[in-house]
């Protein structure tokens, strides 16, 4: 048996790089990490269905003023998320609404796996 996988860029994002699919029932997640998350993979899933998930890498992002490092998540339907910490244990949850954009602030006190 044979896998294919596709290996993520860790390039920093720049300006007017990141397009989202929002719409009527989808919006978007972004989760703002510490800049020592770099390259790790963060997984989301929804609330009433955690086996469900979908990931992302945090990147580098160049904003104004500096960097910041976070996760892009679109084309999530809307509802409640899970987002966590590692594969058993959750870290908090957030609402994606229709047609926009869910932030979610990943704790300063939380060690980087």
């Amino acid at each position: 048996m044979t896998h294919d996988h596709s290996w993520h860029s860790m390039t920093p994002s720049g300006q007017g790089t990141v397009m989202l699919n929002i719409g009527n029932g989808i919006g978007a997640l972004i989760i703002n990490t510490p800049g020592r998350m770099h390259g790790r993979e963060i997984e989301v899933s929804p609330v009433d269905d955690p086996a469900r998930r979908t990931h992302a890498a945090v990147r580098a992002r160049y904003v104004r003023g500096g960097v910041c490092f976070s996760v892009v998540l679109d084309s999530l339907p809307e509802g409640r998320y899970t987002v966590w910490d590692n594969p058993v244990t959750p870290l908090g949850e957030v609402e994606v609404p229709s047609g926009g954009v869910a932030e979610f602030h990943w704790p300063a006190t939380v060690a980087a796996a």
